[in-house]
């Protein structure tokens, strides 16, 4: 990335946040609410205008001990959770002190624009980016308005949420891929106080596997996913095939209207995403490595991520996004990836067995990366173990290969 000649500058600032997703708004809310005594930080959010640039509203889930701070805008939050193996076996478990939490983006989208509103520190300008490059002392962020107008910010520090054209090479790439119907019903047919995790009646695929997802708002309404582990996503009327099928063959809700309906796609890759794409711009977010490549699970490490980027920021340290999970954690979730691509493992009897034998509030750590090595390896009894060996020794002499962005 070359340097750019002295160009003409419509917005200065400290920071620029290119995106305005779930890395991007946590990254400016925290700017927006400096600690008390911390370095003044001015910055600019480059959100995408209302169009094709701009991504459909869609739900995050994550766990957290106690209150948060975007609890005032939580859909649901419940403190149980159920995993269903596939001849229907249940296994309930209690997860206090811990709390999973529904968080809708539109919702999280308001609250942020009411803050950054009211906050001197942050601007947010509505513009598509298409070029962020190096200049003197930073960096330029070129982007174009809805209008067609073009807008340059130069900024000290650059932090990019957008997705990559092309995921880093990767030994293995599955994509966690859904469609949810939110769902009201006639009649009460959902338990508004657990969360179906993982129900593993769905038909399995020949590769990868599927389950069904259910996120109860009340006893008559509830978000109702299909997802698959597998190397490739489906169209959408095999997504639907696959959800009448879970909502009224396999949950038996009857007569029923479908409100409103998510779609998406996170690659699960033991891929190493650079954090830094510049001398002054940095990733951040699921472009930063954020996502479990396990679980799909991103929204926790997020916040952690942007809290040390904005903490970095506000003490004038150098703020290298850090990484958002352990060299352990990646080198664990390497090894299920590739046994789980390569059949070494039944998922929904290996996913079911840990929930079963593992307490629930550690199995949750220990997916957030948040146990102790002791912890790790008392989780570890529970696994094949003569598959994962198999895997983990099979891992260096597997070759990283490029895969394509979803």
């Amino acid at each position: 990335m070359g340097v750019e000649p002295d160009a003409a500058v419509d917005v200065e600032a400290d920071v620029a946040v290119v995106g305005a997703g779930a890395a991007g708004l946590s990254l400016a809310l925290r700017l927006a609410r400096p600690p008390a005594g911390a370095r003044r930080v001015t910055a600019v959010l480059l959100a995408a205008p209302p169009g094709p640039f701009r991504a459909a509203p869609r739900t995050w889930c994550y766990w957290e001990a106690g209150a948060g701070p975007y609890d005032e805008v939580l859909t649901a939050s419940w403190q149980r959770l159920r995993v269903r193996s596939g001849d229907g076996r249940a296994v309930d478990a209690a997860i206090a002190p811990l709390r999973y939490k529904m968080l809708r983006s539109d919702a999280f989208e308001a609250l942020a624009g009411r803050e950054i509103g009211a906050s001197p520190h942050v601007t947010r300008v509505e513009a598509v980016v298409d070029r962020v490059g190096s200049a003197r002392d930073g960096a330029l962020v070129h982007a174009r308005r809805a209008d067609g107008g073009r807008v340059a910010v130069r900024a000290r520090w650059v932090f990019d949420s957008r997705p990559p054209e092309h995921l880093p090479p990767a030994r293995t790439t599955l994509l966690q891929h859904f469609r949810g119907w939110f769902v009201r019903t006639r009649r009460p047919v959902f338990d508004p106080a657990t969360v179906e995790l993982m129900d593993f009646r769905t038909p399995q695929p020949a590769h990868g596997l599927s389950f069904g997802y259910v996120l109860p708002t009340g006893p008559r309404e509830a978000l109702v996913e299909y997802t698959e582990f597998s190397r490739r996503a489906l169209d959408r009327d095999a997504y639907d095939r696959a959800l009448r099928h879970y909502t009224t063959r396999i949950l038996g809700v009857g007569d029923h209207e479908v409100t409103a309906c998510e779609q998406g796609a996170i690659p699960m890759t033991d891929a190493d995403f650079p954090r830094r794409a510049g001398a002054s711009v940095f990733r951040i977010g699921a472009a930063a490595g954020a996502t479990r490549p396990a679980t799909g699970y991103t929204f926790s490490a997020v916040q952690r991520q942007t809290r040390a980027v904005a903490a970095a920021l506000h003490a004038g340290r150098r703020p290298l996004p850090p990484r958002a999970h352990s060299a352990r954690s990646r080198l664990m979730d390497a090894v299920l990836l590739h046994a789980l691509d390569h059949g070494r493992v039944d998922g929904p009897a290996f996913f079911t067995r840990l929930f079963a034998r593992v307490p629930a509030p550690r199995l949750l750590r220990f997916l957030d990366g948040r146990t102790s090595l002791p912890e790790d390896l008392s989780v570890g009894l529970h696994v094949p173990v003569p598959a994962m060996l198999g895997s983990a020794l099979a891992l260096p002499f597997v070759p990283r290969r490029n895969s394509p962005a979803t």
